[in-house]
């Protein structure tokens, strides 16, 4: 899931990526999240906070000693509503008065077989919904954001979370947890859609990039490169399942055991999440059917 590279900045500290632009590590490292959030300060005057981090009092205050004289924070950018992303923007805004802006709540964006499924039961696989998030302003897909100082371009990228936005500054992208360096943007049921990642990726593919800058891990210097081999990556993973399913019926948590050999148990369940995506984008393909009600515990079988 990971791979190796020597991204290990001091949490807390204001690294500067570029004229205009700084990024603050939160103090959040584990399995999920790598290093921990990577909080993005853009602007010379008004600064726009893009993903203000999980509640902690110690990175609120980073980020609040970042501002320079003469700067004020004048926007605060949520990319989607997990709890390592989103949870730091309503005491910030307290602080500083700035609005909070995202594509909308918890439940925003999600797909019509996603609200199925969660209607029929399917729950969240631990991933950490912030479920009070409020946003003062909701951003649309193409909106334009601009100040004196930055304009940043709205794009929707549901797959990860339905409420998933990447922001573009001209040829610079951030791609919060749609596109990172460091493992595979991991898509959940019934609030990850794989269908709704897939196109996403190709949007963003469709497009030329200067650099990426995730919401984990290092800036993706060559992003074309990185996207492209994001989708073959789940184009295997398609492949796997369904040559799994040529030699038998199979349950998702039967597929990821299968496939997914060389993962510790501890991950094996965000796995079978990610398997149990790729049968419902299957089911939607007619390639696979399963053979009761679509379910995550349901048995799937190949067609054709």
């Amino acid at each position: 899931m990971q791979a190796p590279d020597d991204f290990d900045p001091a949490p807390g500290r204001a690294y500067q990526l570029a004229p205009g632009l700084r990024r603050i590590l939160a103090p959040n490292p584990s399995p999920m999240t790598y290093r921990g959030t990577n909080t993005y300060l853009l602007g010379e005057n008004d600064i726009a906070v893009i993903d203000p981090g999980p509640l902690s009092d110690v990175h609120l205050q980073a980020i609040l000693d970042a501002l320079q004289p003469g700067q004020r924070i004048s926007h605060i950018f949520v990319t989607h509503t997990h709890l390592d992303h989103s949870p730091l923007a309503a005491p910030l805004a307290k602080c500083t008065g700035a609005p909070v802006l995202a594509f909308g709540g918890p439940q925003a964006g999600r797909s019509d077989v996603m609200n199925e499924l969660a209607q029929n039961g399917l729950a969240g696989g631990g991933e950490g919904i912030d479920a009070d998030f409020h946003a003062d302003i909701e951003l649309e897909d193409g909106a334009h954001v601009t100040t004196d100082d930055w304009t940043l371009e709205v794009l929707h990228t549901p797959g990860h979370l339905g409420n998933h936005i990447a922001l573009a500054w001209g040829e610079v992208c951030f791609t919060a947890d749609h596109v990172m360096g460091w493992a595979s943007s991991l898509v959940s049921p019934p609030d990850g859609d794989l269908t709704d990642f897939m196109a996403a990726c190709h949007r963003l593919r469709a497009r030329d990039w200067s650099v990426f800058h995730p919401g984990h891990g290092a800036p993706i210097t060559a992003p074309a490169e990185r996207l492209d081999w994001l989708i073959q990556h789940r184009l295997m993973r398609e492949a796997q399942i369904l040559e799994e399913l040529t030699q038998s019926t199979a349950t998702p948590r039967q597929l990821a055991q299968r496939i997914y050999t060389e993962t510790p148990d501890a991950l094996l369940p965000a796995a079978e999440r990610n398997v149990f995506a790729h049968l419902v984008d299957l089911t939607g393909r007619s390639r696979v059917a399963p053979d009761d009600a679509l379910s995550a515990t349901s048995r799937f079988r190949r067609l054709g």
